[in-house]
């Protein structure tokens, strides 16, 4: 694979998709000092000239193609909608471009395999994952590593937002920032708990999906909006994964709830605050809106790290592929087809 980059000056980014979700990875390539978007592109112009003068981003494109060819780029950043992604993962890779793709990687499992395999090694190809890069998740990875808890026996994470209905009269949320959701024939699992999935995979090892059940609260949505996931780990360790974004009471942001036991004691993140069950220590408290951007920051600067030592990143296609199998199991799981 091509690997370490030898630049004496910042790396140049291309970067493609002026959406919701560009705003953050635009504040984290700003706040990595050691790269600089030169270029970017969206098929909706006006949208792509805003967020060019929002962070001066010197060139606008409404094609893709058009933009890697003519500007001497040395990575691009795809956050575009799931559907785009190989096409454009493709030319880039033509290209010889170092390659960050938004999650999900693909809409399946089969065509992710494809798209790696036709990249092969000639670039660095990694997907922008983010949530395990959350502060509050990697401050339970090093209570777990320190062996606070002994040896984890049980875990159950819930997932609760009322993004996906109209409360007092204002719209839905995550709907009004994400309108296309609503015809998304799987929604909750491979846009929301695929991020979660990943978190519980990155602190307990492996995962293996036993059973599932998918259901749905606002019934004008395509897709989920429910989902209860029973999945089991190494040792016969149980995890359940409990997700509802159609949740009355609840805010607009998914809010999350993890508990995992152990042999010697049980911690619990809650929200906002981590904790050891039973326990007179003060909780850490993290600032979440802080921590929202923090994780898009991490993901973009272990990209530009990952291009200039020539290591391997810790979301690489292949270990995101994995997440992407448990994903899709849990379709399987729940008799949802894929």
């Amino acid at each position: 694979m091509s690997g370490t980059i030898s630049k004496s000056s910042k790396l140049r980014i291309g970067f493609a998709g002026a959406g919701a979700i560009s705003q953050y990875h635009l504040v984290g390539w700003s706040e990595t000092p050691d790269a600089q978007v030169v270029a970017i592109c969206d098929i909706d112009e006006a949208k792509a000239r805003a967020k060019a003068q929002a962070f001066n981003v010197p060139a606008v494109y409404t094609d893709f193609r058009t933009m890697i060819e003519r500007e001497k780029l040395d990575a691009v950043d795809i956050v575009t909608p799931v559907g785009t992604h190989a096409e454009l993962t493709r030319l880039a890779a033509d290209a010889g471009l170092h390659v960050s793709c938004q999650k999900p990687l693909a809409p399946t499992v089969r065509e992710a395999e494809e798209l790696i395999a036709y990249v092969g090694e000639r670039v660095r190809f990694m997907v922008h994952e983010n949530y395990r890069f959350r502060p509050h998740y990697l401050q339970v990875r090093q209570w777990l590593e320190q062996g606070r808890i002994g040896d984890v026996t049980h875990a159950r994470m819930t997932v609760r937002s009322q993004g996906m209905i109209d409360v007092g009269g204002t719209p839905a949320f995550l709907l009004n920032r994400q309108p296309y959701l609503k015809d998304f024939r799987r929604l909750l699992i491979f846009e929301v708990l695929i991020h979660h999935l990943d978190v519980m995979r990155t602190l307990l090892g492996p995962l293996d999906v036993v059973s599932a059940q998918v259901a749905k609260v606002n019934k004008a949505l395509t897709g989920e909006d429910v989902a209860v996931i029973l999945m089991r780990g190494r040792d016969d360790m149980t995890v359940v994964l409990d997700g509802n974004i159609s949740a009355s009471g609840y805010g607009p942001m998914p809010a999350d709830r993890l508990e995992i036991m152990g042999t010697k004691g049980t911690l619990i993140f809650d929200r906002d605050r981590l904790t050891m069950a039973g326990s007179d220590e003060a909780p850490v408290v993290f600032d979440l809106a802080k921590n929202y951007q923090a994780c898009f920051t991490s993901a973009v600067r272990e990209f530009v790290r990952g291009m200039l030592d020539g290591k391997p990143f810790a979301i690489d296609r292949l270990d995101n592929l994995e997440t992407l199998k448990l994903m899709e199991s849990c379709y399987v799981a729940a008799g949802v087809k894929v």
